[in-house]
């Protein structure tokens, strides 16, 4: 009902103030037919210098100084920034200025408050929303709304962060992470092991949670959430986390959004990649593809090799791998992960 779903129908609105002096307040700047005359943004950082052409202000108050033929305001704040949002959306209903939110910041149909306000006040009040009315339109269903909900956070780690991914699913990377983590424990370490999926309930995981419930743009913010946690609460020698999918795997592609969501949010210090050859139900394109992909979304390198062996011919091995691959490779099923464990501890002191 308040949503804006064409730039026509907020161009008579201009010029605008932006609230964000971030990567949606310049898309919004740069919308045909869009004029900008001042940026705000609470960050000290951003204050006083420029900004798409603009000295960024410190508040409303002092923006509309220089930007005083202003007659709308528009809101671009993050997830998490909802009482932010909520203080300019009041400030300006007040200063007799149109508003637009973000669906990521602030909602119209959850704050009906801000609609009467501007009702009273005889100005706009609208929203850019999530267009979930569109996913419902070409797919056939879609959610409530938004599913982005975490706050983005930057952190970084005092272990080193060891990825398992892999070529496919089921293919070998929950009982690799494991494994490894049991390694550790034998070689005197602390570790902790981040599980993704529901299914990671063996010891000696610390906690798992299903990523793949959550939106892509809140997996990132989990698995550096998770890192952080496990730090503050075990203070581990060194962190495991496991992948799910695969950014290669051929034949089911949905997936492998999910896998580089992961692995960028785990933003390794070493990878080991599993293997499942002749996989009776899934397409891997192979191992040297997935070495690959994953180095090129992450600086990071592969270290290791875990071969499950489960369907495979008799004569495969662990030691054709390393041929092949010329790097270590191990049945951690059958033979522990110490050689994993080494070669990622060589790698780590070079």
């Amino acid at each position: 009902m308040y949503s804006v779903k064409s730039v026509k129908e907020i161009q008579d609105l201009n010029p605008f103030i932006v609230v964000g002096c971030g990567g949606g307040g310049e898309k919004f700047s740069n919308l045909e037919g869009i004029e900008t005359v001042g940026f705000i943004d609470d960050d000290v950082r951003k204050q006083g210098k420029e900004f798409c052409g603009h000295i960024v202000a410190d508040g409303l108050e002092s923006c509309l100084k220089d930007a005083s033929d202003a007659k709308s305001l528009v809101i671009m704040l993050p997830i998490g920034a909802e009482g932010t949002a909520l203080k300019y959306a009041v400030q300006a209903i007040d200063a007799g200025l149109n508003v637009i939110t973000s669906f990521r910041s602030l909602s119209i149909a959850d704050n009906l408050s801000l609609k009467k306000f501007a009702d009273a006040k005889n100005v706009v009040i609208k929203d850019i929303g999530p267009r979930l009315d569109v996913v419902e339109k070409i797919a056939g269903v879609a959610p409530e709304r938004s599913c982005e909900v975490l706050p983005k956070i930057s952190y970084k780690p005092k272990a080193p962060v060891i990825f398992v991914g892999g070529t496919s699913q089921e293919c070998g990377k929950r009982t690799t992470t494991k494994m490894l983590g049991l390694a550790s424990v034998d070689k005197g370490l602390t570790p902790a092991i981040i599980s993704t999926d529901e299914m990671g309930l063996e010891e000696p995981t610390d906690f798992n949670f299903r990523a793949g419930s959550l939106s892509a743009m809140d997996v990132p913010a989990a698995v550096l959430s998770a890192i952080k946690y496990v730090e503050e609460t075990k203070q581990p020698d060194i962190i495991f986390i496991e992948g799910q999918s695969s950014l290669t795997e051929k034949g089911n592609p949905h997936p492998r959004g999910l896998s580089a969501a992961i692995l960028i949010g785990a933003a390794p210090d070493a990878v080991i990649v599993g293997h499942r050859p002749n996989h009776p139900y899934r397409e891997p394109r192979g191992i040297e593809e997935e070495i690959k992909a994953i180095e090129a979304v992450e600086p990071t390198k592969v270290v290791g090799l875990s071969v499950n062996l489960k369907n495979a011919s008799l004569d495969l091995c662990p030691e054709y791998f390393e041929s092949k691959y010329d790097l270590p490779a191990e049945d951690v099923y059958n033979n522990g992960a110490s050689k994993l464990l080494d070669a990622i501890l060589e790698y780590l002191g070079e």
